[in-house]
């Protein structure tokens, strides 16, 4: 019971930060169909840019509080990725917006290629060490352990989507997104600016997943120019898990994923003596997508795709 117990907390927490991401990649295709798959290199600029800031100002301030540190860092970290995100969209996508849906997919993989090997120039290839920021004392609940940070993780997740959802649903914004996704052509007829709604998703989307790659990498303690590629790519499926192009089918599949891969992988690891465990839980989101597509290929809560005029 105490596995089942501690490997629902990491489940939780994983399923998060899958949740942030997969919102990126769900906004982006229910406006404009397009698979960003330079999503999950988005957050590794985050994650590297947070750990730029957190060393210099860690060498600047050697007293300041650390959480005041890591709030500093995640703003400044989300400003350069929403300023990535914004140029992506621009100069990369934009001009193919009418092209072939072969077209924008190869460049996404090209952006995806390129911006690991800039982060590689820049930041060095070798693994970093992420500063830890927060106390490190786990709490005990009930046979099972859970840290400060990931309490943080959890706390943050849930304020990120609850302001999410309320942008969407409650907002001028909100409603011009819902208008664009529903008809482009249409939304624009009625005042919509169609170019500024999708560099306003790019922008959200980059957001979201810059706050998952600094609880990434406070979670796991560690930073690297290809960090980004495999959450990014777990991320969607669980975006298309819970239904591509729906907003509470990416939470609800980044969720269900962290746990099944979690418990998955901790059962695993408790039979075979931890000799498997982590060596086999990056299979199971995969297997999952892979059922998923077999079964219900619009995903656990359907796809929403409007009628193009």
């Amino acid at each position: 019971m105490e596995i089942l117990l501690q490997q629902i907390i990491n489940g939780l927490v994983l399923g998060s930060m899958y949740a942030l991401v997969a919102l990126g990649y769900t906004m982006v295709y229910g406006i404009i169909n397009l698979i960003n798959f330079a999503h999950g290199e988005v957050l590794m600029v985050g994650a590297l840019t947070s750990w730029a800031i957190i060393v210099t100002m860690q060498e600047a301030m050697p007293g300041a509080p650390g959480w005041i540190i890591l709030i500093i860092a995640m703003v400044i970290a989300c400003v350069v990725a929403a300023a990535l995100n914004f140029v992506i969209e621009k100069v990369a996508y934009r001009p193919l917006r009418n092209s072939p849906k072969l077209a924008p997919l190869i460049t996404a993989i090209g952006m995806s290629i390129l911006l690991q090997t800039l982060a590689m120039i820049i930041f060095k290839p070798n693994y970093k060490p992420y500063p830890t920021l927060l106390p490190a004392a786990p709490l005990n609940i009930g046979g099972a352990v859970i840290t400060p940070t990931q309490i943080m993780i959890l706390g943050l997740t849930a304020v990120s989507l609850a302001v999410l959802m309320y942008l969407v649903n409650y907002t001028k914004l909100g409603r011009a997104m819902r208008a664009t996704s529903e008809n482009p052509r249409v939304a624009a007829l009625m005042g919509v600016k169609p170019d500024t709604v999708i560099s306003a998703t790019f922008i959200i989307g980059a957001v979201l997943a810059t706050i998952a790659g600094v609880m990434y990498a406070s979670n796991y303690g560690t930073v690297q120019h290809t960090m980004g590629f495999l959450p990014g790519l777990k991320a969607f499926t669980a975006a298309v898990f819970g239904g591509i192009g729906n907003l509470a089918g990416a939470v609800v599949g980044g969720i269900l994923l962290g746990l099944i891969e979690s418990i998955g992988s901790g059962y695993i690891g408790s039979l075979t003596g931890g000799v498997l465990g982590s060596h086999y839980s990056d299979i199971f989101a995969f297997i999952v997508l892979i059922i998923m597509l077999t079964l219900r290929p619009s995903g656990l809560l359907g796809e929403r795709v409007a009628d193009r005029a």
